[in-house]
């Protein structure tokens, strides 16, 4: 496949030629444009950046504790750093939508935005593996990694719950998508979180399922703090 102008600008942007510009179109196709979408490489792609960005934090900070690496990690790879990366690489230009996500403005969504980022990461490691796929990953982290101070890194609602869960020995939170609601271009995704020490199960909902996990860990972390 004959390269485009658009597809040449991403490539200088992001540090890598794709070998074949299809599994590129892949990852940034949307569901509500084709069945052949990019879910399943957003999939791998998480994976993949979870796993780069937290070797490289566990080799770059050997004296910090297992909690400050995972909220480290965590402000690192959540969906407004992935978005805001894009951004930087104009993924938005290049998004294939549907017409409903078109005109709902999709290729502002930070959601769909970071889903594409990790999609690309997933096509990269497929056409590469990890030795390739890996440095230039933590080249568009370089930044953000130089400037972490392990002192200053907040704690998201669900690193939170996981440390507080962990200072009482109790298990870890389980997560489960209970719901979806809504058009392709306008989703609602409701996620139960069960932890031990509540009867029930909070339920979290958001335009993304990262978003409703945080919201339902929040909830349970409220609710357990105030019951002692």
């Amino acid at each position: 496949m004959q390269l485009t102008e658009p597809y040449i600008q991403l490539y200088k942007k992001i540090g890598y030629t794709f070998a074949d510009s299809a599994n590129l179109a892949r990852a940034l196709t949307h569901r509500s444009a084709n069945k052949k979408h990019n879910e399943r490489l957003e999939f791998l792609g998480d994976a993949i950046l979870g796993m780069i960005i937290a070797n490289e934090l566990y080799e770059r900070f050997p004296l910090q504790p297992e909690g400050k690496l995972t909220r480290m990690r965590s402000n690192l790879v959540k969906g407004d750093t992935l978005a805001a990366l894009a951004r930087e690489f104009e993924l938005g230009d290049l998004l294939l939508l549907g017409p409903g996500e078109l005109k709902s403005g999709g290729f502002r969504r930070d959601s769909i935005l970071a889903d594409a980022l990790e999609a690309i990461i997933g096509a990269i490691y497929l056409e590469t593996g990890m030795a390739v796929c890996e440095p230039i990953v933590l080249q568009w982290f370089a930044q953000r990694l130089n400037e972490l101070d392990p002192q200053s890194v907040s704690k998201d609602d669900k690193t939170r719950l996981q440390e507080y869960l962990q200072a009482k020995k109790f298990p870890l939170p389980l997560y489960e998508v209970t719901d979806i609601t809504g058009q392709s271009h306008e989703q609602i995704f409701y996620v139960e979180c069960t932890v031990a020490g509540l009867k029930q199960a909070t339920v979290g909902r958001g335009n993304s399922r990262r978003k409703a996990e945080q919201k339902a860990a929040r909830l349970a972390f409220e609710k357990l703090s105030n019951a002692e």
